[in-house]
């Protein structure tokens, strides 16, 4: 009796039977298949003009209820955001994080250290507070942030970071119970600075934000956007007001720096 040769097609039409032997055994194993997912299909309108009615009101107040948290924000903070002219005399500049490529400053967060390094220039502020992440080894927010304003004039003693300020409302909550910051001037874009003013005034600080303009560009339209979902988050955070992330222990950096600027 001869032996079957081991040849790629011997094996490719054992396989295809197996496969062929194993689907049909498996297909025998699967109750899951007998489960249908209700199709898009069947999601209707009410059939009735009442019942149409009352869907597009309660659509209507699901988009209320949407905007308005930032709505608030806006209303709340906006007697208290100028431009750099308009900020008034405070020891403390605070600027807010917003991404690095490359290891440098993006286009955004440069100019708004662009706009603090002009409060130091004016003498509107002494000190500069620099708040990111730096959650990564390779990502350091904050000593990006002192490189660039070192550059451009800012003695490296009058600048603190802070770098666990991985969201707006810990920046706030750590520039007031770490840095022990009573009164400051914010420093962010447009869409973001009512919500940071509203935040850092939850947190005790008496705070003024300075709106750094940008082109309506695609960045600027999606920062936007996201203020709408980052609204409703820094609305819970404002009325129950979480611990950060991380607090840790009280740090001196902004009362030393202070104490170097007075002559």
């Amino acid at each position: 009796m001869r032996r079957a040769r081991d040849t790629p097609g011997a094996r490719a039409a054992a396989g295809t039977q197996a496969a062929s032997e194993g689907g049909a055994n498996a297909k025998k194993h699967r109750p899951w298949r007998r489960l249908r997912l209700p199709r898009l299909s069947a999601l209707r309108l009410p059939r009735s003009r009442r019942g149409r009615r009352l869907a597009v009101q309660g659509l209507m107040a699901l988009c209320v209820l949407a905007l308005l948290p930032a709505t608030w924000m806006r209303l709340g903070a906006d007697e208290r955001v100028g431009t750099t002219a308009d900020a008034p005399a405070r020891e403390v500049a605070m600027v807010f994080g917003a991404g690095l490529w490359k290891g440098r400053p993006t286009p955004y967060l440069a100019h708004r250290l662009d706009a603090a390094a002009e409060l130091y220039r004016t003498g509107k502020v002494k000190v500069v507070l620099v708040t990111g992440d730096n959650s990564r080894v390779e990502y350091d927010e904050p000593d990006a942030m002192r490189t660039y304003l070192t550059e451009r004039g800012v003695p490296d003693d009058r600048i603190v970071s802070d770098y666990a300020g991985f969201d707006s409302w810990d920046s706030c909550v750590r520039a007031k119970k770490i840095f022990g910051v009573d009164r400051a001037v914010l420093v962010s874009q447009g869409f973001h600075i009512h919500r940071a003013t509203t935040l850092c005034r939850s947190a005790g600080i008496d705070a003024f934000g300075v709106a750094v303009d940008e082109p309506r560009d695609a960045t600027w339209y999606y920062g936007g956007t996201r203020e709408l979902a980052a609204s409703g988050k820094a609305a819970l955070d404002a009325l129950f007001r979480p611990d950060p992330r991380f607090l840790g222990p009280q740090e001196a950096g902004v009362t030393e720096a202070l104490a170097s600027a007075t002559p």
